[in-house]
């Protein structure tokens, strides 16, 4: 039930009337290949027979088989036993299981109409479908005896922490309300769900329209050869013969203002990004943004929460709003007082050249890259050539998990996929036993959501038997056909940065799938995939990747020392941007229903907010507005985005106790896969950490990182 639940209370995707669905292929059984589990190797899903007509007849079947499945356990004549109420439910679902999990992940990550429409046909039911499970009275009843006499049951560690687990989400879900408020209970589930499947369809659909068209080359001057033809490239495939095509990404910021040489495309670009969503038309998210504020606060109301964030970290490491606040202030004043001293040494820059004008979001990044070249002598484009991704893949995050980990990797070409730049990996441990399937997604595309991310096809579980099948996904733009793929250092952290999370899931090595993997609190997920960046960087790592593609040659020490040179450079920015995205999203769920902005009011209460919060610095603007914040507007990230930099507390700590062990050795490998890794949420999460580390976690290492201290040189 773990995973069908959690999706639905996500309110990704969710079901509706199927059978009012044109298309009728694939209703059979017979036909349809999510009705029996995958034979393929690792359970992959069979994506060359899989069609878009069998998802909506599988989700219907799936929901009615876990139905049926609900009913019986809530029914049984039997007094509840762990067996046959909590492993039961554990067991439940596995139909639905099966096509939830490749529909929401090709949702993300190669959708098109079909999916979009069914998406959001979908949404009301299976939330409707969670609720009828989470509110069964009768249900409920039996987890709560079981609950009540938890301590005389003889479980095991792992066992008991699931009952405590389903007793506790019960409640979350509303199990103790009366009837009338499970109704409104419902109804707000129902609409949150169609909701936030409506923001991210808006913002797909008005970030692709909204790319840049470029009709004169001349403009893109500043540009490498090789972004310009990926520009040509991109507007070919629109039937955009001799022009150029600039996408955007999903955050503010976007690639090309680093060195567009062209301050007017600049800023075109600029509020091109910042306007999605809110500039009028049909995209328009602003009212959908309010609405969704408005009704979680109702709902954490109703639970009896005085606001949404505080329901939501009750079940993070974080616990209360007021923590996670508390620690984001603690970082702003620096963060902010930094990157006023960046600008003012690129104003500086700006009046050297005689460039006439005032420091503006949309020249920050192009003149920041102009002050590292000149205090570090480093242009970033230098190292391009040496950053192959086939190089970085395989010579980089793979050589690192080998000595690290002893893990091994073989190329699968024998094995279907859902797009044909998509490739698949069997991972081996160093015994040689098989780990899982790791597969890879890297090009952004059209039918691709931005940003990067880690998703599992199928998740671990000894309850099962089941070994897991992992995807990273990530939006590098795609060259021209025979080209190679040189990347940006942001990019070749990024996939090391996912590849952690890949870990977490490759070595999830739990009985119950609800404590696998990756399932463990936000503010603690991006922990592991943090660590697991600082190899991206280690010497010994980035001497093996970083090789030129052409002649083999290795980086030159001098450009890689000038690399690391430069980790702090910019922090103050980074830092600021980041901060004022958390301290956004706290504001929009600290409010009551009554405090919800009206739709025209939406931009002035997100001023207010990075006002209030000390953190509007007009030339550093957000890294997500409000209604283009995926993130918490439509992902899993309500209240929840200052999770990145919680976990990098820890983080950061954790790549100090690598330092002081020796760094890249298979005995520390071990050891952080052993105490926290392979665990997931089996344990409690800090309590890992604590396990692992043998301390508290310190924060002065993150300060050190990020050079906010407020007496720090710049």
């Amino acid at each position: 039930m773990h995973t069908s639940l959690k999706m639905a209370v996500a309110g990704s995707v969710l079901l509706s009337a199927c059978a009012q669905l044109p298309s009728q292929t694939g209703n059979s059984a017979g036909d349809n290949p999510f009705f029996e589990a995958s034979t393929l190797p690792y359970q992959l899903p069979p994506f060359d027979r899989i069609q878009d007509a069998h998802y909506a007849p599988a989700f219907e079947a799936g929901m009615a088989e876990q139905l049926r499945e609900i009913d019986a356990i809530a029914a049984s004549p039997d007094a509840p036993s762990f067996d046959n109420t909590i492993l039961a439910m554990e067991r439940s679902g596995r139909l639905l299981e099966r096509v939830q999990l490749v529909f929401f992940n090709l949702s993300s990550s190669h959708t098109n109409p079909q999916i979009q429409a069914l998406e959001a046909e979908l949404a009301p039911k299976l939330s409707a479908h969670s609720d009828t499970i989470y509110l069964n009275a009768a249900l409920y009843a039996r987890v709560t005896k079981l609950y009540e006499a938890r301590d005389t049951l003889g479980l095991d560690a792992e066992s008991l922490r699931l009952l405590e687990r389903y007793h506790r989400d019960f409640v979350r879900a509303g199990a103790q309300l009366g009837e009338d408020d499970k109704t409104r209970l419902r109804a707000i589930n129902e609409k949150l769900s169609s909701l936030t499947t409506q923001f991210e369809q808006n913002l797909l659909k008005e970030t692709n329209a909204k790319a840049v068209i470029v009709k004169d080359k001349a403009e893109l001057a500043g540009l490498s050869d090789d972004d310009i033809a990926a520009a040509a490239a991109a507007a070919k495939a629109r039937d955009l013969e001799g022009q150029y095509v600039l996408p955007l990404q999903n955050t503010t910021g976007q690639p090309p203002l680093t060195n567009l040489q062209n301050r007017a495309l600049r800023e075109r670009i600029f509020k091109t990004s910042i306007g999605r969503g809110n500039s009028g038309g049909e995209f328009d998210n602003r009212e959908i943004t309010t609405e969704i504020a408005r009704l979680r606060a109702e709902r954490a109301q109703l639970l009896g929460y005085p606001t949404h964030a505080a329901y939501r970290l009750e079940t993070q490491t974080a616990k209360t709003p007021e923590a996670a606040v508390a620690m984001l202030e603690k970082l702003a004043p620096a963060a902010v007082a930094n990157a006023h001293v960046e600008a003012a040494d690129m104003q500086k820059l700006i009046d050297q050249e005689k460039g006439g004008f005032k420091l503006q979001p949309w020249d920050w990044a192009y003149y920041a890259e102009k002050v590292r070249k000149a205090r570090y002598e480093f242009d970033e484009s230098q190292m391009r050539p040496y950053l192959e991704l086939n190089h970085v893949l395989q010579d980089g995050v793979f050589y690192a998990a080998n000595r690290l980990y002893g893990l091994t990797f073989k190329e699968r070409h024998d094995l279907p996929v859902y797009q044909a730049d998509v490739r698949v990996f069997e991972v081996f441990n160093a015994d040689g036993s098989p780990l899982g399937l790791f597969l890879t997604d890297v090009y952004a595309r059209d039918s691709k959501r931005g940003g990067a991310w880690m998703n599992e096809f199928v998740p671990q579980s000894g309850l099962f038997g089941a070994v897991p099948v992992v995807v990273n996904n990530l939006n590098i733009p795609k060259p021209p056909e025979g080209e190679p793929t040189l990347m940006t250092f942001d990019e070749v952290t990024t996939m090391f940065h996912e590849f952690g999370h890949a870990l977490h899931g490759l070595f999830s090595n739990v009985k119950y799938p609800t404590f696998a993997g990756t399932n463990v609190p936000r503010d603690f997920v991006e922990y592991p995939s943090q660590v697991n960046e600082m190899w991206a960087t280690w010497p010994e790592v980035l001497k093996n990747y970083a090789r030129h593609y052409q002649t083999g040659e290795a980086m030159p020490q001098e450009l890689v020392d000038k690399v690391l040179a430069t980790q702090k450079f910019n922090q103050g920015f980074a830092t600021t941007e980041y901060l004022a995205a958390a301290l956004l999203d706290m504001a929009w769920h600290r409010i009551t229903p009554e405090q919800a902005p009206a739709a025209a009011k939406v931009m002035d209460f997100e001023a207010a907010a990075l006002k209030k919060a000390g953190v509007d610095f007009a030339p550093v603007p957000p890294r997500y507005r409000s209604t283009y914040f995926a993130h918490v507007f439509s992902g899993g990230y309500s209240a929840g985005y200052y999770a990145y930099i919680w976990s990098e507390v820890l983080d950061a700590d954790t790549v100090e106790w690598f330092k002081l062990h020796g760094g890249l050795e298979r005995a520390n490998g071990d050891w952080f896969r052993a105490k926290l890794l392979s665990r997931g949420e089996s344990v409690d999460p800090m309590e890992l950490f604590r396990d692992f580390r043998g301390a508290e976690p310190s924060i002065e290492p993150l300060l050190e990182r990020r050079g906010l201290k407020l007496d720090s040189t710049h």
